[in-house]
């Protein structure tokens, strides 16, 4: 008898590891919702997916296929930058989101926008309110609008993932423009030749003059050129991630969660000391 209850603790403990290190899949929640396969495309190919599936606790706001249209024609690093402003650090389902937009305040969430650090000011935070009676979504940067109703649950698995459906993509202000700061110092680097040849084609002119012996004198002294190449130098010295630092004073949303690796861990152990408790009884 004693051995059955045993044999009976240590499979429901196989259990709990298996099930509590198993991770969710992203793409597989979302491949049977038809409306949501522009969504889930980008997410493959943007490989904000294996990301995603790496997080133990999350929220997506996923748009469905007329919604993508806003932003189908933009760069890959784009893409998958709006994107990760739509997932947000936290699990938040209907009656959770429902509870926290009825509040007078709008709640300010952390996204894997700002995790990434390629965020600027406040770029990796989005906010939810009331607009028109209906819960809302819009970025938290300075100018932006609730755009993006909520319309339904899709899929959750409670406190590990859940999958929103909302109106269209949240409008974040100069999200393209955050993505190509680091062009423009390669382009300020070829006006410095022009000045240069300039200067060199200055130089003849003390080479006519009648006394030979002074123009080597003037041709060693090319200060102008010198001070010309100077300032490509400092703006190539402009720091691109600065702006990734930012954060909202006013964030209500928890930290993220630890990785699946951890809850493994966890998980593993739990199952560790439930067999320790089984050869106890056995004994």
């Amino acid at each position: 008898m004693e051995n059955t209850k045993a044999s009976v603790i240590l499979c429901l403990a196989l259990f709990l590891v298996i099930s509590s290190a198993s991770a969710f899949d992203i793409v597989k929640l979302l491949e049977k919702q038809s409306e949501l396969s522009s969504f889930t495309n980008y997410l493959k190919e943007t490989k904000l997916g294996d990301e995603i599936n790496k997080r133990s606790t999350i929220t997506v706001l996923a748009v469905d296929n007329g919604g993508m249209s806003s932003i189908s024609g933009k760069s890959q690093d784009v893409i998958k930058k709006i994107l990760s402003a739509h997932v947000v650090l936290d699990y938040f389902d209907q009656k959770k989101l429902t509870g926290l937009a009825g509040s007078s305040k709008e709640s300010t969430l952390t996204t894997m926008l700002q995790s990434s650090g390629q965020a600027k000011d406040q770029q990796g935070f989005i906010i939810v309110g009331k607009s028109d009676g209906e819960i809302a979504f819009g970025s938290a940067v300075k100018g932006g609008k609730l755009n993006a109703k909520l319309v339904k649950a899709v899929v959750s698995q409670p406190y590990n993932i859940s999958v929103l459906q909302i109106s269209n993509a949240i409008e974040i202000p100069d999200i393209s423009a955050a993505s190509s700061p680091a062009g423009s110092p390669k382009s300020s680097a070829s006006p410095a030749s022009s000045p240069s040849s300039k200067s060199s084609s200055d130089a003849p002119s003390p080479s006519d003059d009648s006394a030979p012996s002074q123009s080597p004198k003037s041709s060693k002294a090319p200060s102008p050129s010198d001070e010309v190449s100077s300032p490509p130098v400092s703006g190539d010295a402009t720091p691109s991630s600065s702006p990734s630092s930012d954060g909202p004073t006013g964030s209500s949303s928890s930290a993220p969660s630890p990785s699946a690796a951890s809850r493994a861990e966890m998980a593993f152990g739990a199952g560790v000391v439930i067999m320790g408790l089984a050869s106890l009884l056995v004994a």
